[in-house]
C-alpha cells in the first residue's frame, strides 16, 4: 500500500478516536473544525490555516477543506511541523517559498487538488523532506529545477496529472532518469503520440527543445524605401534611400557600441533606391531619384565619403523604382525597374575602359514597355539564367538570357498571379522557390517544378508591400510586411515542406527585411516607410528552461 494511503487511514482512524480536544499550552485555543491533541491537528472543511500552533505540534493535517492556494511564508510559524498534510482543499496555485520556516518537516502530501500552477521556488528551503506527494492534481508542466533543494528526497509521487511529454517537462523527463529517489511511474497525457508513455523513457533528440526569436535591438529614426547591407574592409554598411529627407544614407557598424551609426549621407532629389556594387577596387552605391536624374557614387578613400562617380543613362526611366544587381558569366549588370506606363525597364553592363574613358555603367537592353513594373529578380537555374519582372498591371514575365545573342529574350510568365508589387527568389533543400508579394489578396509561394513555377502556397497579405526569405544556418523564413497590421514570420517546415506561422513583430510600413551577420551574432534589418527603420537580433531559445 502506498505510504500516501496509509498516511490518510491513519488520519481518519485518528480523527474518529478523538473525542476531546487536548490544549497543550494554556493560551491555544484548537482552531473550529479541527481536532487536537498534544502533537497533531487534523482539520476537515476548513478554510483557513492556522496562524500558529504550540512547538509540541509535529503534525498538520488539513482536508476537505477550501484553501484557494499557498503563499509565501503560510507556515512560518509552524518551525516544528514534521509532517504537513494538505489534501482535498481545492488549492490551484502554490507560489514561492510557499513552505519557508518548516527545517524540519519531512513528510509532504498535497492530493486530490486542483493545482495548475506551481512556481519555480515553491519547495525552496525543504532539505529534510524526505516524503512529497503533488499526486492527482491538474499540472500539465512542472518549473525547471523545482526539486532542486529536496536533498533528502526518497519518494516522489506525481501520479494522476495531465503532464505534458514536451520540451517545458525535457528537464523532468531527464530529472526522472537521473534521481536517486523511488518515483511512481509518471506517464504523458499528451501529445497524442505519446499519450500512456511513462516520462522517463521518452528520448530527446538533440536540438528538438531549441527554437528561436527575434528581439528588437537597434531603432533607427529614418524613414526609408529600403536598406541594402555590403561589406567594405571587414566593415559592415547599409544604404537606406531615404525619400523624405532627399537622401542615401549610409550607416556603419560600430564594432564597439554593437549598432548601426550615420557614416555618410549623400544628398538627392526625391531619392527612392541606393544599391551597392563591390567590383574590383571599386565601391559602388547606385542611387535612382524621381527627379533630378539617377547617379553613381563611389566611395573615395582619401575623403572618406562618397563622391559622384557618374551620371546614370536614363532617357527612358520615367518612375525608377527597383534595382537589381547581378554578375553573369564574369559581367556586372544591374537593372533599373520603371513603374511608369511611359518608362522601360532598362538593363545596364559595367564596361571598364579607362583608355576609352568608358569605365562605368551604361545601358545595354531596354526591356519591354507598359507594363508598369515593380521589381525585378535575376536567378540562375538549369545552367541557364533568367531575369522576372514583376508588374502592377500584368502578370510577372520571365526573360531568359540567349548566349548567341547576348540579349533578355521574353521566355513566358507566371500565370495565375497578379498585382505583384515584389519577387524575391530562395532555396530551400536544392529547390527553386519565388516570394511574391500581392498587395490585394494572397501572396505566393512558387516553385520552380519542369521548367515552370507553380504555386505550393498562399499567404493572406493585405496590404503587404514586402514578402522578404531570409536564413540564418538551418533555419529558413519569410517575412510578410504589411502596411496595416504586424509582420508575420512564418517559419519553414522540413516535413510538410511549406512555411507555418511562428512570431509577428512591429515595424511601421516595412518595405524590406536585409540579413546582417556580424560579431557572431544575426539581425534582420528592416526599412520603415512611414517610421522608424528596426533592428531585430535573431536568438536562440531552449524551451526547456
Amino acid at each position: 500500500m502506498p505510504v500516501s494511503t496509509r498516511l490518510m487511514l491513519q488520519v481518519f482512524f485518528a480523527l474518529l478516536c478523538i473525542c476531546v480536544a487536548v490544549e497543550s499550552k494554556r493560551n491555544f485555543k484548537c482552531p473550529s473544525g479541527c481536532a487536537c491533541s498534544k502533537e497533531t491537528i487534523i482539520c476537515v472543511g476548513t478554510s483557513h490555516i492556522p496562524r500558529t500552533i504550540p512547538n509540541e505540534i509535529n503534525s498538520l493535517s488539513m482536508v476537505n477543506g477550501s484553501i484557494p492556494e499557498l503563499t509565501e511564508g503560510m507556515f512560518s510559524l509552524m518551525p516544528s511541523l514534521q509532517l504537513l498534510l494538505l489534501n482535498s482543499n481545492s488549492l490551484s496555485t502554490i507560489k514561492d517559498d510557499a513552505f519557508s520556516g518548516l527545517p524540519h518537516l519531512e513528510y509532504l502530501f498535497i492530493e486530490g487538488n486542483k493545482i495548475e500552477t506551481i512556481t519555480k521556488n515553491a519547495l525552496r528551503g525543504l532539505r529534510d523532506l524526505t516524503h512529497l506527494s503533488l499526486a492527482n492534481n491538474k499540472m500539465s508542466f512542472l518549473p525547471r529545477d523545482l526539486f532542486f533543494d529536496l536533498d533528502s528526497l526518497l519518494e516522489l509521487d506525481l501520479r494522476g496529472n495531465s503532464f505534458q511529454c514536451s520540451c517545458e517537462n525535457k528537464w523532468l523527463m531527464m530529472w526522472l532518469k537521473n534521481t536517486n529517489a523511488t518515483v511512481s511511474d509518471v506517464f504523458c497525457e499528451a501529445p497524442s503520440d505519446m499519450k500512456g508513455k511513462r516520462l522517463s523513457d521518452l528520448p530527446i533528440p538533440p536540438g528538438k527543445c531549441i527554437s528561436t526569436d527575434f528581439v528588437r535591438h537597434q531603432s533607427i529614426p529614418i524613414q526609408s524605401m529600403s536598406a541594402d547591407i555590403f561589406s567594405f574592409k571587414e566593415d559592415i554598411y547599409v544604404a537606406m534611400a531615404a525619400p523624405n529627407t532627399n537622401s542615401c544614407v549610409v550607416m556603419e557598424w560600430d564594432h564597439v557600441e554593437m549598432n548601426f551609426r550615420k557614416f555618410d549621407n549623400i544628398t538627392g532629389k526625391s531619392v527612392v533606391g541606393c544599391k551597392s556594387v563591390l567590383i574590383d577596387n571599386h565601391v559602388l552605391i547606385i542611387v535612382t531619384q524621381l527627379f533630378g536624374g539617377s547617379h553613381i557614387y563611389k566611395f573615395d578613400d582619401q575623403q572618406n565619403k562618397f563622391t559622384k562617380f557618374q551620371t546614370i543613362e536614363v532617357f527612358n526611366i520615367s518612375k525608377p523604382n527597383d534595382i537589381e544587381v547581378f554578375q553573369m558569366d564574369g559581367d556586372w549588370y544591374f537593372v533599373i525597374v520603371d513603374s511608369s506606363k511611359a518608362g522601360l525597364s532598362t538593363l545596364y553592363k559595367w564596361s571598364d575602359q579607362p583608355d576609352r574613358n568608358e569605365t562605368g555603367f551604361h545601358s545595354y537592353q531596354f526591356l519591354h514597355e507598359w507594363f508598369r513594373d515593380t521589381d525585378a529578380e535575376f536567378v540562375q537555374v538549369d545552367g541557364k539564367s533568367y531575369l522576372i519582372l514583376a508588374s502592377r498591371s500584368q502578370s510577372p514575365v520571365i526573360y531568359l538570357w540567349n548566349k548567341s545573342s547576348q540579349k533578355f529574350i521574353l521566355h513566358g510568365e507566371v500565370p495565375h498571379v497578379d498585382d505583384v508589387v515584389a519577387v524575391k527568389a530562395f532555396r530551400e533543400e536544392g529547390e527553386l522557390y519565388l516570394a511574391m508579394t500581392c498587395y490585394i489578396g494572397d501572396s505566393k509561394v512558387l516553385k520552380w517544378t519542369n521548367k515552370v513555377f507553380t504555386e505550393v502556397q498562399a499567404l493572406p497579405s493585405r496590404g503587404a508591400m514586402i514578402l522578404q526569405p531570409f536564413s540564418f544556418k538551418d533555419r529558413h523564413y519569410l517575412a510578410l510586411g504589411s502596411d496595416y497590421s504586424f509582420t508575420q514570420i512564418y517559419l519553414w517546415d522540413v516535413e510538410t515542406k511549406t512555411f507555418h506561422k511562428f512570431k509577428d513583430i512591429y515595424v511601421q510600413s516595412p518595405r524590406s527585411f536585409t540579413v546582417v551577420t556580424n560579431e557572431r551574432r544575426n539581425f534582420i534589418f528592416s526599412s520603415s516607410f512611414k517610421g522608424k527603420s528596426m533592428v531585430f537580433e535573431h536568438i536562440m531559445v531552449d524551451l526547456s528552461l
